[in-house]
């Protein structure tokens, strides 16, 4: 694995923050992320009750204020992944994301393609984020391919934006932050969100 620092040809502000520009970031209609290494930090927790097999992950739970973020942006968001796991499919339906994948053969090209065949959306209007070779052969294609800090070197080169945060630590929302950030909407978003805590409910 190699680190953000180590690939000083990526795109970055004077103060030294991963940059996208306004154009791509408003073409982009459609996010797919990868899960193991993007939403998690990779580590895989196992085990077996009464026979029972079972998986746990860990989920940065900033990442999930960031998919809502992207979704109020009008965004699609939707996890495709090369591993089944009913953890994964707890967190999607707990966020509410537009879209689940889980393909034990990682068929992630395949999947993607019919996702946004579905709703009319072009390979050029979609970003995608991911850490490792099941990831490649959508990163080669989709518009605007993200790589987070802790990718492997063979994405990192088929990458446009290289994130400064790892998986499971922040990667996603630093993500989303700077695409919404970029298309002029993320202190429009950030103020509705705050004023939607602040209705009161009837009891």
């Amino acid at each position: 694995m190699i680190g953000f620092g180590a690939h000083a040809d990526a795109p970055l502000t004077p103060a030294g923050v991963p940059y996208l520009s306004p154009d791509d970031a408003r073409r982009v209609r459609f996010v797919g992320l990868d899960v193991d290494g993007v939403l998690t930090d990779g580590g895989i927790y196992l085990g077996d009750v009464g026979g029972t097999r079972f998986e746990t992950k860990r989920y940065d739970i900033q990442d999930g204020l960031g998919i809502k973020m992207l979704q109020k942006a009008g965004i699609i968001v939707a996890i495709i992944t090369g591993r089944v796991s009913d953890s994964v499919a707890l967190r999607a339906a707990e966020l509410g994301v537009d879209d689940l994948v889980q393909d034990e053969h990682a068929r992630k090209l395949p999947a993607l393609r019919r996702l946004i065949a579905a709703r009319g959306i072009e390979l050029s209007q979609v970003a995608f984020v991911g850490d490792d070779l099941p990831d490649l052969g959508v990163m080669r294609v989709v518009g605007l391919p993200v790589v987070v800090a802790n990718g492997t070197d063979e994405v990192f080169r088929a990458s446009r934006l290289r994130l400064s945060r790892s998986g499971g630590q922040g990667a996603v929302r630093e993500f989303a932050e700077l695409l919404l950030k970029a298309r002029g909407e993320w202190d429009g978003l950030v103020e509705s969100y705050l004023a939607s805590r602040e209705q009161e409910h009837p009891a």
